[in-house]
């Protein structure tokens, strides 16, 4: 496993995770009341389909990341990952949850620092 696919893997994820999780909130605790109570659905039909395409990265991204970090691909973890991102508020919860049982030891098996990048991480070399 090299690092840098490790780390990117990873920082996929995580913008992924937090832009899916910011989204379906912005749809289910704004667009929701709007159109049932104010019958406004300006918000529903542009956050929602906006949800919906970039859920569909967030599989890829997730996927990815948990082959990175070896789950298993048909673990209950790993479909908690992948389904996160349909629930308000879970993709901010479950994200944490990786990062501390999958993504830190796996930085740490690879070498790296968990929160730096491979370049910090990489020695100098000498010409």
């Amino acid at each position: 496993m090299r690092p840098e696919a490790l780390v990117t893997a990873v920082r996929r994820y995580r913008v992924m995770a937090y832009v899916t999780g910011v989204v379906l909130m912005v749809l289910c605790f704004v667009g929701i009341p709007l159109q049932v109570f104010a019958h406004n659905l300006v918000v529903v039909n542009y956050v929602g389909t906006t949800h919906g395409i970039l859920y569909l990265i967030y599989l890829g991204a997730a996927y990815l990341m948990t082959r990175q970090v070896g789950m298993k691909v048909a673990s209950p973890q790993t479909v908690l990952v992948l389904l996160a991102g349909t629930i308000p508020v879970l993709t901010f919860v479950v994200e944490r949850w990786v990062t501390r049982r999958y993504i830190n030891p796996a930085l740490a098996a690879a070498g790296m620092a968990p929160g730096h990048s491979a370049a910090q991480q990489a020695p100098a070399q000498s010409a």
